[in-house]
């Protein structure tokens, strides 16, 4: 498994019909969204995972690193897309590190790979972590049945539970 994903904040809320619906409503509430949505990946991963919001066209803006929930959240300066950021940093860390670039944009992933990193799409990203996601709870429940009442009492007291039970 990859040590380092850089996600392109906007092309996934653009990609994932969930987060497109918020964005309708606030963009801010679709990013914050991800951002919990990827929190919870790395926390099943251990993947270190940077998200890029371009702020490419906002006058005045200054590039921003901010961690929340474990992830790293960069918003680009003014004139910097997120594009450029991530093939950036795909530079910087392929050297030492794996990196997974997730981003539909077909010319991105084309420039990332050519650079040694692993493309992902949006969509393949939304399928990873739904696979995570039920893999996990699968798990969560078979340890939570095996740490059942009958686990926790002694055996002759299952002994006569179970003989009341079959009488």
């Amino acid at each position: 498994m990859p040590l380092y994903m850089l996600v392109d904040g906007y092309n996934v809320i653009n990609n994932w019909q969930m987060l497109k619906e918020i964005a309708k409503r606030s963009l801010e509430d679709a990013r914050d969204k991800l951002i919990d949505l990827l929190a919870d990946f790395k926390g099943y991963t251990g993947i270190n995972i940077i998200l890029v919001f371009d702020a490419m066209y906002v006058k005045g803006s200054l590039e921003k690193h901010e961690e929340i929930n474990g992830i790293e959240v960069v918003y680009t300066k003014e004139g910097e897309s997120a594009d450029h950021f991530i093939e950036s940093k795909v530079v910087e860390l392929v050297k030492k590190e794996d990196v997974v670039v997730v981003s539909s944009d077909w010319i991105v992933q084309q420039v990332v790979m050519a650079h040694g990193a692993i493309r992902m799409s949006a969509r393949e990203l939304y399928e990873e972590m739904n696979r995570y996601i039920e893999k996990h709870k699968k798990e969560y429940m078979n340890t939570f049945y095996k740490d059942n009442l009958e686990n926790r009492l002694d055996e002759e007291t299952v002994k006569k539970l179970r003989q009341m039970r079959e009488n």
